[in-house]
């Protein structure tokens, strides 16, 4: 069932692994904030990611680059109430957290990519998500999303309705699912670690002191 809260307040969650956080991460998030009329977007880093199984530094390193990139933005805050869990971090569980803060919770948006969201399927208790919270999806612009038909789970698109007027799926439990198409940023984390590891340059691809503290700590440079 959906909550409310008296001050209508909206908060986003925003997982990933951010192995590291960089500059196309900071824009997008900044945007949907804006968009999406949230007070506030909270950051929160993977302790072990069950979808990733390789180049993943310590979940310690990860937030550290995180707090470093978001500070100045009194709008971003980084939880590591991940990183404080045991074993593999679950989103379903984050999002309980959340809502289990207050009596009173705000209006809690997860915030995910295109790609993750086609994984939904594989997250632990997915079909649980779509009643605990909004989504946002992140999609590069001009990427082909399948469709509306195609873009929701099979088994539960049933669970769906689509409004033309607010641009969303709105499930059963009055929960919607917003895609986002942001401003392209090229960016990857993936290049980003390739290129550190090779010795070169990653100035302009995240934030100066996320630089810094990847060159200081020697992150992600072959042994």
């Amino acid at each position: 069932m959906k909550k409310h809260n008296a001050q209508n307040i909206k908060v986003g969650l925003f997982g990933g692994t951010f192995n590291p956080v960089h500059w196309g991460h900071l824009r997008l998030a900044e945007e949907i904030r804006e968009i999406f009329n949230l007070s506030h977007v909270i950051y929160i880093p993977a302790h072990i990611p069950p979808h990733k199984k390789s180049d993943v530094i310590s979940a310690g390193h990860r937030f550290a680059m995180v707090q470093l990139a978001i500070s100045g933005n009194h709008a971003f805050q980084a939880s590591d109430i991940e990183l404080k869990r045991p074993g593999r971090s679950y989103s379903i569980d984050t999002i309980r957290h959340f809502h289990g803060l207050s009596e009173d919770s705000p209006e809690l948006f997860f915030i995910m990519g295109m790609d993750a969201f086609r994984e939904i399927r594989t997250w632990k208790d997915y079909p649980a998500f779509f009643s605990t919270c909004n989504f946002i999806v992140m999609a590069r612009p001009g990427a082909p999303d399948g469709g509306r038909s195609g873009l929701l789970p099979a088994d539960i698109v049933q669970e769906f309705t689509y409004r033309e007027n607010k641009r969303c799926f709105v499930h059963t439990s009055g929960y919607r699912v917003y895609i986002h198409r942001g401003t392209l940023i090229d960016i990857s984390s993936t290049a980003i670690r390739a290129l550190a590891r090779q010795g070169k340059s990653i100035k302009y691809l995240v934030p100066e002191a996320v630089e810094r503290y990847i060159a200081d700590n020697r992150l992600y440079h072959d042994s």
